[in-house]
C-alpha cells in the first residue's frame, strides 16, 4: 500500500485528550513535510468532526462507539458497529493508502489500527494515560511501536520490546501567546488575577456545581474567571453568572467550549481542571499552577495516577472529587492570595514539561512512514 506521496492516517478522538495529541503530531509533520497527505479517522458528533477540518486536515468518519457495560441498546449494537467500522476502515485505508497508521487512543482508534495490522500497514500507538486504555492494551503486541507518556505504564502491557517512552505531545502554540493577547481574546483585564476553570472538552458537572457556589465570593475579591463549562452545564452556569449583576458580569468569561486554550493558558494565574494526561501536558508546557480534580470514574483511577508527578513535584494541588465542596474553597483562597507560591508552582510545572515530545513522536512517525 505504498505511494510516492507521503500519506499518514491518524485514528483517535471522542475527547480532546485523544484528539489533541494527534493534532500536535500532525502539525509538526506538516511543518516538516508540507506536501504530506494527512487524514484523520473519527466519529460524527464528537470533537474531531469540527476540529479536524478546521485545522485543514481530511476527516473520514466511521460508525463506532465505546462498549457499554450491562444490557443496553449500545451493548446490542456494538458487534454490528464494530463490523461496520472495520469495513469502513478497510475502505478508508484502500483509498488513502497510508504509509503508517497512528492510533492515539479511544474506541475510534481500534478498527483502523486492527485493519491496518491485517493489511500489513505499519502501525503505531501513542498512549497518554498512566493506565493504558483498552485499545492500547488489546493491540499493543500487534503494532510496531507503542509510545508511552509514563514509564510506569509499561507494566500493564504484554510486550516490552516495542515500547518507547516519549512523553505526551502538545501543540507548539501552547505557551506562545502573551498575557495581553490572552486577555484581548477573552475581552478581560490583563491586570487582574485570573482563574481558569476547565473540566475538559465535555465539561465536568461536579466542578461546575462547585464553581457556581464560588462565583460570588471569587468575583467579590476581584478575581477574574475564564470558564469552560461543556455543553450540558452551560445554561445553568450562564444563569448563575447573570445573577451576579452588572457590577461583576465583566469578571467572568464563560464558554461552552474553549477552542483556543493557548489564550486561556496565556492569561491564567491558576487553573482548576480534571487530570487528563493531555491537560497535564499542556499545563506543564505553559507553566500553569493548578488544582487537579481527577475524574473519579476513570478506568483504574488513572487520572489520580496522572497527577502524582505534578503534585509531588510541587506544581499542583490535588483535590478529590468528593472533597470539592469542603476543600476547593480553602485551596483557592490560599493560592489566589499567595502569588509567590503560585510563581514557585509555575516554575515547578515548567520543569516537569516534555516540550520535545511532539518532535520525538513526529520523527518516529516519519521514520516508520519512510522506511
Amino acid at each position: 500500500m505504498n505511494e510516492k506521496r507521503l500519506s499518514i492516517l491518524f485514528a483517535g478522538g471522542g475527547t480532546g485528550g485523544h484528539l489533541y495529541p494527534a493534532l500536535a503530531i500532525a502539525d509538526e509533520i506538516r511543518s516538516q513535510k508540507p506536501d504530506a497527505a494527512i487524514t484523520f479517522v473519527g466519529t460524527r458528533g464528537k470533537i474531531e468532526e469540527q476540529n479536524v477540518p478546521a485545522r485543514g486536515y481530511t476527516f473520514a468518519p466511521i460508525w463506532i462507539s465505546g462498549f457499554a457495560r450491562g444490557v443496553s441498546a449500545g451493548t446490542v449494537l456494538f458487534p454490528l458497529k464494530l463490523l461496520v467500522a472495520l469495513w469502513q476502515s478497510y475502505r478508508i485505508l484502500r483509498k488513502v493508502k497510508p504509509s503508517v497508521v497512528v492510533g492515539t487512543g479511544g474506541y475510534v482508534s481500534g478498527p483502523p489500527l486492527l485493519m491496518a495490522w491485517l493489511l500489513g500497514v505499519p502501525t503505531m500507538i501513542q498512549e497518554q494515560n498512566s493506565y493504558p486504555g483498552l485499545t492500547t492494551r488489546l493491540l499493543a503486541s500487534r503494532v510496531q511501536e507503542v509510545h508511552l507518556t509514563f514509564e510506569r505504564s509499561a507494566r500493564y502491557l504484554p510486550s516490552k520490546e516495542n515500547i518507547r517512552i516519549s512523553g505526551n505531545p502538545t501543540r507548539a502554540v501552547i505557551g506562545r501567546p502573551g498575557r495581553h493577547e490572552g486577555a484581548h481574546y477573552f475581552g478581560i483585564d490583563h491586570g487582574r488575577t485570573t482563574l481558569l476553570v476547565a473540566g475538559g472538552s465535555q465539561g465536568a458537572t461536579s466542578i461546575n456545581d462547585a464553581m457556581i457556589g464560588l462565583l460570588l465570593p471569587l468575583v467579590t475579591e476581584g478575581v477574574q474567571i475564564v470558564w469552560g463549562t461543556g455543553d450540558a452545564d452551560y445554561g445553568r452556569a450562564e444563569s448563575a453568572v447573570r445573577e451576579l449583576g452588572p457590577g461583576f458580569l465583566e469578571l467572568v468569561s464563560i464558554h461552552r467550549y474553549i477552542d483556543r486554550m493557548e489564550y486561556a493558558y496565556a492569561v491564567a494565574d491558576l487553573a482548576v481542571t480534571r487530570a487528563g494526561a493531555t491537560t497535564l501536558a499542556e499545563l506543564t508546557r505553559a507553566g500553569i499552577p493548578s488544582v487537579l480534580i481527577p475524574y473519579p470514574y476513570a478506568a483504574a483511577d488513572h487520572q489520580t495516577e496522572n497527577t502524582k508527578a505534578l503534585v509531588e513535584g510541587g506544581a499542583s494541588v490535588l483535590c478529590r472529587n468528593d472533597e470539592l465542596d469542603r476543600r476547593l474553597p480553602v485551596i483557592l483562597n490560599e493560592l489566589l492570595k499567595d502569588p509567590e507560591r503560585r510563581k514557585l508552582m509555575s516554575e515547578n510545572a515548567s520543569r516537569l514539561s516534555s516540550p520535545r515530545a511532539t518532535e520525538k513522536l513526529a520523527a518516529a512517525v516519519l521514520r516508520m512512514a519512510e522506511a
